[in-house]
Order: structure tokens, then sequence, then C-alpha cells
């Protein structure tokens, strides 16, 4: 009878083996995403396939993962959603192809809204509001567009400032493929200003003091002289956006809810902090924010998120 009772126990132990290995599926495997990931619609359910360019502190690529401030907030709001990050590095003129031809979900990094891109993809609500900064070598102090007249002026290829440098009397444009051309030139004296996000700035400062540079905010231009020259209105502080293909309607609104939530419990705040950013710089909206974006890509009664209170929207 022991002798039955082992073989029947070691018969059913051979059988469980084939059944625990069915059940040990990847979690790249569809059937384990749950449905409401799954309902968000990426190119690979429960993946979110990210362009993104090396953009420190914005963006950059360790493994599989993307650090910095953009990086933190989308893996936050991807934790959230039940969504694996799946990075893939190029340029920001990738970046925005990526999206626009669905090679990818999202892209990621200090991306503008404008009324041009957003005819080609769609923004979530702002992350986070990026002011005027310039760096200016040492000694050197600009503090308005009319300061700027007849200077070398640099940026990076595709960024918003290109325009408006372009409308500066007298300027000349230097584009870069990216930050390190802008502040090469920039300390050997080839360009006087270069435009770039605040972060970016602030991080070479500290990382390039041979460079002999700062960071300067410029007034912003008024209503009246954007008017005049509407390409100035890029030398505002200008709102970012995570960027997505036109189709991506569900996972654009699951990302811009996990954005605002994160302005309510105070996550944001920490975030811009944890890389030297000023939240009443990075966090309060200026107030053509939510009339540029209402009724073109927002309802008419639309408010932007604030730390705060709501700025007036």
């Amino acid at each position: 009878m022991t002798r039955v009772r082992s073989l029947v126990a070691a018969l059913f132990a051979m059988l469980l083996l084939p059944l625990a290995a069915c059940g040990s599926g990847s979690d790249d495997d569809p059937k384990n995403v749950s449905d409401k990931t799954a309902a968000l619609g990426t190119l690979t359910p429960g993946v979110l396939k990210v362009a993104v360019q090396p953009y420190a502190p914005y963006t950059s690529v360790q493994g599989d993962k993307i650090v910095g401030l953009d990086g933190d907030i989308l893996h936050y709001a991807a934790d959230k959603l039940g969504l694996r990050i799946e990075p893939q590095v190029t340029d920001f003129a990738g970046m925005l192809a990526g999206v626009q031809s669905r090679r990818v979900d999202i892209t990621v990094g200090g991306v503008a809204w404008t009324a041009d891109r957003q005819k080609q993809g769609l923004f979530t609500d702002p992350p986070y509001y990026s002011p005027p900064a310039m760096a200016v070598r040492s000694g050197k102090t600009y503090k308005t567009a009319d300061d700027l007249k007849g200077l070398d002026l640099g940026t990076v290829e595709g960024y918003v400032w290109v325009k408006s440098i372009q409308a500066v009397p007298g300027a000349k444009l230097h584009a870069y493929p990216d930050a390190n051309g802008v502040f090469d030139d920039l300390g050997a004296g080839r360009i006087d200003v270069g435009f770039l996000d605040p972060l970016i700035i602030i991080a070479a400062q500290k990382e390039r003091p041979d460079l002999k540079i700062e960071t300067q905010y410029m007034r912003p231009p008024t209503a009246e002289e954007v008017k005049a020259k509407p390409a100035y209105a890029y030398f505002q502080p200008y709102q970012t956006g995570f960027y997505l293909p036109k189709k991506a309607t569900k996972l654009e609104k699951a990302i811009s809810a996990e954005i605002d939530a994160m302005y309510e419990n105070g996550e944001m705040e920490k975030l811009v902090k944890k890389y030297g950013g000023d939240p009443e710089q990075f966090l309060k909206p200026a107030a053509d924010v939510a009339t540029a974006r209402r009724g073109v890509d927002r309802p008419d009664d639309w408010t932007p998120p604030s730390i705060g209170q709501s700025s007036g929207q």
C-alpha cells in the first residue's frame, strides 16, 4: 500500500510540472496584460515605446530606463498605468518624426506645445512650464529681445527659438545638432547667447566651469511686441508636453490624468526640486497658456495644471 501511495504521489507531482510551466508567461505576453492597460492602445500591449534624445537633466537613458526630470515623470505615470517603458534613442527631429509616423507611442524631453505640432500629433497636459532662459558668457547682460539685435544667437535645430531668433533684427542664427554645440561655441566666443532649456544651462554651469557661462532669464516680450513680431511668442515662457500620435487619444488622456494628479499630490513639485528647478517658475502657467490651447486641442473651459492657485485661468 505504501508503494502504491508513493507511485501515485510521484505521478501527481509529474502532472503538475507542465501545468506550472504553462502558467509562467513573461510580462511581455499580451495575455498577462490587464484589460485596462491593453485598452490604452500602445503599439505593443503593456509596453510604452518612447523616442528620446540624450538631453540631461531632462532625459538620458541608462540601460532600459529613462532618467532625468521628464524620465521620472513618465516612469511615475507609466507605473500607475501598468506600462513598461522601452526607450529608443534618437535626435530631436527623430523624436517628432517617430511620433508623427507612429513608430513609437510617445516622446518626452522639453517638447514645446505649438499650434503647428498639435496638428500632427497629440500633446498631454503640461508636465511643467519652461521660462525663457539664456546661456550667456560671464560679464555680459541681456534682458530683452531688443538687447539681442545684431548678435550671434544659437540654439538646437528644430527648437522653438529658431523662429524667434530669425525675427530679431540683424541677428544671425546658429543652429546645432545638440546642446553641446551651443555651449562649445558660446565658450569659444563664436556666439553671444544660447537659447536652451533652463535646467540644461544650470547643469552646464556646474559641469563645465571652464566655459564661464551663466544663466539669465529674458524679460518676456509684451503682447504689443508679439503682435508686431509674432515669432517673438517663443521668447515667452512655453508649455511643454509629452507628444503622442494623433490616434493615441486614450493613451494621451490617461497620461494627462496622471500628470494632473502629480500636481495635486506634490510629486511634480518634488521632482522639479530634485533637478534644481524652481517650482514657482516651472509649475505655474503664464497667462496665455490656457488661451493658446482652448478651442484648439482643449475644451473652451480648460484650465492648465498648476501648483497652488490656478493663476486666474
